[in-house]
This record gives structure tokens, C-alpha cells and sequence, in this order.
């Protein structure tokens, strides 16, 4: 597995507990697969909740209209930079 930074070991962490992910080991989590479907099997109602958790979280939105959001929410990795870039706390 790809080493994994420290923002996307807090992210992974913010995605377990905020979606209630029992079965998940946020250190397991591999920043480069997908986190829908074949990935961690998220749907459109946990994005939905994580997008919030993000916002609580780090101070930004992510808006459910935003053109990016495939690549945004495609893996951990590309999640956390995104958080990375945008973060204000």
C-alpha cells in the first residue's frame, strides 16, 4: 500500500467515524482506490454526510453542484488534498 500523509490519515479517520464505518480500519484505508463502489462501497447519501463532516471539520463547503466533485471524492488521496488546499481551521 502507498505511504499515506498525515492529512489523509486525519481524513481517513473523519470518513470511519462520521459515515459510522464498524468494519473499517482507517489504516487499511488505501489512499489510491476509490472510495465508491468497488472502493469503500460509499454512496451518494454518505458523500452527502461526509461533505458536512469536512465542513465542521476544516471550515470550507464542498457543494453538491460542484463539477469537480468525481474528482474530488475519487480516493482518499485525492480527497485529502482537496481538503489540504481549501482547509481554513
Amino acid at each position: 500500500m502507498p505511504e499515506v500523509t498525515k492529512i489523509e490519515r486525519e481524513v481517513a479517520y473523519l470518513i470511519v467515524d462520521s459515515l459510522n464505518l464498524e468494519d473499517v480500519d482507517p489504516g487499511h484505508i488505501d489512499p489510491e482506490a476509490p472510495l465508491f463502489r468497488e472502493g469503500l462501497g460509499l454512496d451518494s447519501i454518505d458523500a452527502l454526510e461526509l461533505a458536512l463532516a469536512i465542513s465542521k471539520k476544516y471550515g470550507f463547503k464542498l457543494r453538491s453542484d460542484d463539477k469537480n466533485n468525481t474528482d474530488i471524492f475519487r480516493s482518499l488521496r485525492t480527497l485529502s488534498q482537496h481538503v489540504e488546499q481549501n482547509r481554513v481551521y
